[in-house]
């Protein structure tokens, strides 16, 4: 009889690189997978133990009924996963790297259990996308709705035509594997998943936050304005630095992997 690894540690293909006495967790956002920090990996690993995993609703994971869209309609069962995870692999006091949406759920998931970390390294995070009257997301309704509709119409081409935008050009192989990541979701997911990420508003919750933070902005960013990273630092309660990285695109992880390890390192030591 094969008795199945029901383990989060299975289902999300957790794994530890590396065996410093830190603990650096990343995790990747919206349509990515554990290979977008491969660039970061290797180095990292070379002072510190280095986690790894996939989100349930990446293409890299191996059960696609893991994703239910109801539950996941917030970023609150994401932390609640997250911290299940570090519990199952008993870490605590970790420095988390959340890029994009897992920055968000990374600072919930502080919220409830401050405990597992010790620092929150949040890449390219925005709390709202959504712009306001006092509030600049980067986004007006209109257009959300646009980018809901064209992955619902042709996702495929969605993908290709979102990685160019969001992955700097001039980087043409960092592009395609991001492309090849996001290819890789089920559209259902994908549409499920871009309407949780893009109508999510946890402004109210960032003043909860007691972790310190380090924020770290490309100058370019095409996803996330700048205005965003300093609102997060004014609104965090925890000590928080903004890090700015003269770069184009959402992915300074995949095109600008030595100006951000070089970050990462300053302010984990």
């Amino acid at each position: 009889m094969v008795v199945q690894d029901t383990s989060l540690k299975a289902s999300m293909n957790a794994r530890i690189i590396g065996s410093g006495d830190d603990t650096v967790i990343l995790a990747h956002g919206f349509g990515g997978d554990q290979s977008i920090w491969d660039k970061t990996v290797s180095c990292l690993a070379q002072q510190y133990s280095v986690m790894v995993f996939d989100w349930n609703f990446s293409g890299a994971t191996n059960d696609p009924s893991m994703f239910d869209p109801v539950k996941y309609s917030s970023y609150d069962a994401f932390a609640k996963d997250l911290i299940a995870l570090l519990d199952e692999m008993n870490l605590s006091s970790s420095v988390f790297i959340g890029h994009s949406m897992s920055g968000m759920i990374g600072c919930l998931a502080s919220i409830k259990r401050p405990d597992l970390f010790k620092r929150l390294v949040l890449i390219g995070a925005s709390p709202r996308y959504l712009n306001s009257e006092d509030y600049e997301g980067g986004f007006e309704k209109p257009q959300i709705e646009e980018i809901f509709l064209n992955i619902e119409s042709n996702f495929q081409m969605w993908a290709t035509n979102f990685a160019s935008l969001v992955v700097d050009a001039k980087d043409p192989p960092s592009v395609e594997q991001f492309s090849k990541s996001l290819g890789r979701m089920r559209p259902e997911v994908a549409l499920s998943l871009a309407k949780t990420v893009f109508c999510s508003d946890v402004l109210g919750s960032l003043d909860k936050v007691q972790v310190p933070c380090t924020i770290i902005q490309t100058s370019n960013d095409i996803v996330v304005p700048n205005s965003v990273a300093y609102y997060m630092q004014k609104k965090i309660n925890g000590k928080s630095t903004v890090e700015i990285i003269e770069a184009d695109g959402h992915f300074p992880q995949l095109t600008k992997t030595k100006q951000l390890l070089d970050v990462l390192y300053r302010v984990m030591s």
